[in-house]
């Protein structure tokens, strides 16, 4: 008999530990929290971070396919730790950190440092928000948000996302073209329900990448004009601690998020940076013109 209830309690103790294995290491399962940037330069409808991002959180927590998923949207300057430490993923859209008209909400401008160090407050900051990184909290981010100049922030940024976006003297890699959107590594759960589709935007592209398997590249991206070839725009990342980070070069131009694949490839790497699964066929969204004002 003992030998019996000995039995059954190994079993159950080995399912408790295959489902947490399953689930996040780290805050909620279903709390994602967006940081946008105010919306400082562009014309109307380009550089919209904090619609964007609403438009993301709305379509997360109204999906058919997606349970108990809560959102959270900050606008400027990322909030405490203590606001953030409980997240499955932190989703960042916003300026890079190059200009000090511009903003950025992890990282301050990078013409106020020595292009290293940073302030005692801001190095704090970015010291525990790595302690977030490294306990297991996904991190996702997009078109401008990825130039960084800062060496200190580049090194967080290989660390947390796996690559960052480098602007050459006097080149830029992110025109406004048409592009033509191909797929790679099509088994990965981001790629869930995602197909091929071309569209008019701003792409960031030719990224500084970390090489090795903790890298996949998912989305290649290339332009109709630009005298250059096919480059990878978006990408997933595993940490060696259990975090991941998503990459999106692209989310220029609010209106593209009426683009059923391309929104699709933006929430599900989003849920896959959280540590979620991601449902067989993608996450389910639609949006209205409502939801896109």
């Amino acid at each position: 008999m003992r030998s019996s209830k000995a039995a059954v309690t190994l079993i159950g103790l080995a399912l408790l530990g295959v489902y947490a294995c399953s689930m996040p290491a780290y805050g909620q399962a279903g709390k994602i929290v967006f940081l946008a940037a105010p919306k400082d330069h562009g014309v109307p409808g380009r550089h919209e971070y904090e619609k964007d991002l609403r438009v993301l959180a709305y379509c997360l927590e109204h999906s058919t396919n997606l349970k108990d998923v809560t959102t959270k949207v900050y606008v400027g300057k990322a909030p405490g730790i203590d606001e953030l430490k409980d997240s499955a993923a932190i989703v960042v859209e916003s300026d890079g950190d190059r200009s000090a008209s511009e903003h950025h909400p992890l990282f301050p401008a990078n013409a106020t440092t020595d292009h290293g160090k940073y302030s005692p407050e801001a190095a704090g900051f970015l010291k525990d928000f790595d302690e977030l990184m490294k306990k297991g909290v996904g991190l996702v981010v997009f078109h401008y948000a990825t130039e960084i100049d800062n060496e200190t922030a580049r090194q967080y940024y290989m660390d947390w996302v796996g690559g960052y976006y480098a602007s050459e003297p006097g080149v830029r890699n992110n025109p406004v073209d048409t592009w033509s959107i191909t797929l790679q590594n099509e088994g990965h759960p981001i790629l869930r329900g995602v197909h091929p589709w071309s569209y008019k935007e701003e792409i960031f592209t030719k990224f500084q990448l970390r090489e090795g398997p903790q890298l996949t590249p998912l989305i290649i991206a290339t332009p109709a004009a630009a005298n250059f070839g096919p480059r990878i725009v978006s990408w997933a990342y595993q940490r060696k601690e259990g975090g991941r980070g998503f990459v999106m070069g692209g989310m220029d131009m609010h209106v593209n998020l009426q683009i059923e694949d391309n929104r699709r490839l933006l929430l599900n790497g989003i849920i896959w940076a959280a540590r979620m699964e991601v449902p067989a066929g993608g996450v389910a969204s639609t949006v209205s013109d409502d939801v896109m004002k």
